[in-house]
């Protein structure tokens, strides 16, 4: 009896032992004819759509061979004692202008060179700014934040006062000059929405009394897709300034300081990117609207301005095969 159920069972087991064998067997075949596919970290592309918000740069460079001339305009108040429509709200008057090209060294390193008015005692200036991206975000968050250096060194050529206590006091070209260095950390959280921070060091030479030769500050910015062009864009900045000094200064001068923020809309139109902006920054260099921003929102001493940006290539490589040429 016992011999019987054993041969009933290996009849029974003798085919699924068989049929796991061939599967196995074919399995491995597959797997072998299928080459492997390796995991890649496929860069995020296009946090931001330009190199600046309103005021605060983003983590965006120029690719290599191309550049981008970019013209930044500043009106006056538009509401306030200095506003309304005495002043066309703003449009009779201009308290500062940028012109700039910025050129792509590779796709991760961008030289700029700039002329601007400037918004305070300090004018005339000329800017040289390098931008290097350090690490850029990947689709599978094996880097989460992209993180671009930018440092510029700004030198004001007005006439040197002769008046000790003016901030343009000059007495050499050392005296004329200012250091920004800025980290920009960003991150794009979906196809419609980026953010960043960046925190900011500034170094001046030469300041009136009292006035920080050194400031820290932490601005931070965002896009918001609002339809295939159009997007909504902010900044902020924080200086961090000496109470003591601050207290001084706005007692001296009869001023005070707030704290830089710019709301406005971002449009593409083919070449150009071209910015509405409204912001209580009088100026537009980093040197001066992060430590010397004197309007208030609240008192309608902000202003309507805008920023245009077109982009020209030179990599005639790139060129032949986008013409088939």
């Amino acid at each position: 009896m016992k011999q019987h159920t054993y041969f009933l069972y290996s009849l029974l087991i003798l085919p699924a032992i068989l049929f796991t064998t061939v599967q196995a067997s074919a399995q491995d075949d597959l797997e072998k004819a299928i080459p492997i596919i390796k995991t890649t970290h496929e860069k995020v592309s296009a946090t931001f759509k330009s190199t600046k918000l309103i005021n605060g740069h983003t983590n965006e460079t120029i690719y290599k061979n191309e550049m981008d001339f970019k013209v930044d305009h500043r009106f006056g108040d538009i509401a306030g004692s200095n506003g309304g429509l005495r002043q066309f709200f703003g449009l009779d008057q201009s308290t500062d202008v940028r012109i700039g090209f910025d050129y792509g060294l590779s796709d991760r390193v961008t030289v700029g060179l700039a002329r601007a008015k400037g918004a305070t005692a300090v004018q005339q200036l000329y800017e040289l700014s390098i931008k290097y991206r350090l690490l850029e975000q990947t689709t599978d968050d094996h880097i989460p934040f992209a993180i671009t250096f930018f440092g510029s060194n700004t030198i004001a050529a007005i006439h040197a006062s002769d008046d000790p206590t003016s901030a343009t006091a000059y007495r050499n070209l050392g005296d004329r000059t200012n250091y920004v260095s800025q980290l920009i950390i960003a991150r794009k959280m979906s196809p419609g929405f980026s953010f960043s921070l960046t925190p900011s060091y500034l170094h001046r030479n030469f300041t009136t009394y009292r006035d920080q030769n050194e400031l820290f500050a932490l601005g931070a910015g965002a896009r918001a897709k609002l339809s295939k062009r159009v997007a909504l864009v902010i900044d902020y900045f924080l200086p961090f300034r000496n109470t003591a000094d601050k207290a001084y200064l706005e007692k001296v001068n009869n001023v005070k300081f707030y704290n830089p923020l710019g709301v406005g809309l971002e449009m593409e139109t083919g070449g150009h990117i071209f910015h509405l902006n409204f912001t209580n920054a009088a100026a537009i260099e980093e040197m001066q609207f992060i430590p010397s921003t004197t309007s208030s929102w609240l008192k309608g001493q902000y202003r309507w301005g805008f920023s245009i940006s077109r982009r020209f290539s030179f990599n005639h490589t790139k060129k032949q095969v986008e013409t088939g040429t």
